[in-house]
């Protein structure tokens, strides 16, 4: 039993991902100062970008069926949910990642046709846009513009998947400065540079 007035040390529980605390200072034994450890892990994992787009379908087979057709997608990982739905896949296109689940309305994760479209685009950057373009309408995409050059150096077509996720598909075709970019959009718009 403790002297009347004599206080306890309570070791508070770590904050979530942190193991536990470590003393340190220079008054360690008698007020001792606590500092978390924390964990050795990265907080970006290794192989992944800090910004990764999170694709909700309607149909998460289908959906990467159709990316690996269309756009050469490499399957990194496919957890499936019940009722055969797809809970968590990760695709590699290209030098990115993209992560992609089935819907879930019961935890509000809807594809865009839910919402009548979506106000977000994936711009992708290819070697040969006109074949990945003829490839991905081969695979069910709704050509949304045809492909042609573009005054800010790129050849650019659009296309909307089908669960309704529509792509910028791009190859760079020419270096243009930001000043003869802006000169090439005022004589496009009919305006004085």
């Amino acid at each position: 039993m403790l002297p009347c007035g004599a206080a306890t040390l309570r070791r508070p529980k770590p904050p979530s991902g942190i193991a536990f605390y470590a003393e340190s200072g220079p008054a360690f034994g008698r007020e001792s100062i606590r500092e978390p450890l924390m964990p050795a892990v990265k907080p970006v994992p290794e192989g992944y970008p800090s910004l990764t787009p999170y694709l909700i379908v309607s149909d998460g087979a289908s959906s990467l069926e159709f990316y690996q057709k269309a756009f050469g997608a490499r399957l990194r990982l496919k957890l499936d949910a019940p009722g055969g739905r797809i809970g968590h896949a990760e695709l590699e296109i290209g030098d990115s990642v993209i992560m992609l689940a089935d819907e879930h309305p019961e935890i509000g994760a809807r594809g865009p046709r839910a919402f009548g479209g979506s106000p977000v685009g994936l711009h992708l950057y290819v070697e040969e846009v006109d074949a990945v373009v003829a490839r991905a309408a081969a695979a069910g995409a709704r050509l949304v513009h045809p492909v042609e050059d573009k005054f800010y150096g790129d050849r650019m077509g659009t296309i909307e998947d089908p669960f309704g996720h529509r792509w910028y598909v791009t190859t760079h075709i020419e270096d243009v400065s930001p000043e003869e970019i802006g000169r090439r959009a005022a004589a496009l718009h009919g305006q004085a540079p």
